[in-house]
């Protein structure tokens, strides 16, 4: 709905994440009912009422996923104590993110999540306790090769190798409204 492309949330800082739209396709919905069970139909919010008319031509409520990715500084398959402040810097932006988008579209009346990297679970839907994998998400959603290195699964975006943080946001809304937002945030700069 929206292909990859680079924003960020502070235009004084250098901190892009490249995200896209999506609709949840069919091998996610699985994954996505274990993670979340059906906690985005529980959600209301006195607003939504006013959020559906204001919502435009297409008002459908839709199961969205809005995966991102960020260009490390550093390989992260790479150990230390450098490539863990990396992660850090990484995961500080991307909560930032994360949260200023699923505010603003609850703001709105609409459900939505995104998931803590490090643990692999919602940081706003309580009593879910399922793990989301980023990696299995990017290669369904974005078509990114990922391999293994023991116990673990590397993703390999197609410009930056294995220089990348991923996470994703969920949500359940009229695609309209979050293109709408994403749309709205400033250019990241051209990679």
């Amino acid at each position: 709905l929206v292909p990859p492309r680079l924003v960020r949330l502070d235009k004084s800082t250098d901190d892009d994440l490249e995200c896209s739209l999506h609709l949840l396709p069919k091998p996610l919905m699985r994954e996505f009912g274990h993670v979340f069970n059906d906690e985005y139909l529980k959600f209301r919010d006195n607003s939504g009422d006013a959020a559906m008319s204001d919502a435009g031509n297409d008002s459908t409520l839709r199961l969205l996923a809005i995966p991102t990715n960020q260009r490390a500084r550093e390989d992260l398959v790479a150990v230390g104590d450098h490539i863990e402040q990396e992660k850090d810097r990484l995961l500080n932006v991307f909560m930032s993110f994360g949260k200023y988008i699923c505010e603003q579209l609850r703001a709105k009346g609409f459900w939505a999540d995104y998931i803590d990297p490090c643990s692999g679970l919602p940081m706003m839907s309580l009593n879910c306790n399922k793990v989301y994998s980023e990696v299995d998400g990017m290669e369904c959603l974005l078509n990114y090769k990922a391999y293994n290195a023991g116990f673990c699964k590397i993703l390999t975006h197609p410009k930056w190798g294995s220089a990348v943080y991923p996470a994703t946001i969920f949500a359940h809304a009229p695609a309209d409204v979050v293109k709408s937002l994403i749309e709205s945030l400033p250019a990241g700069a051209t990679s």
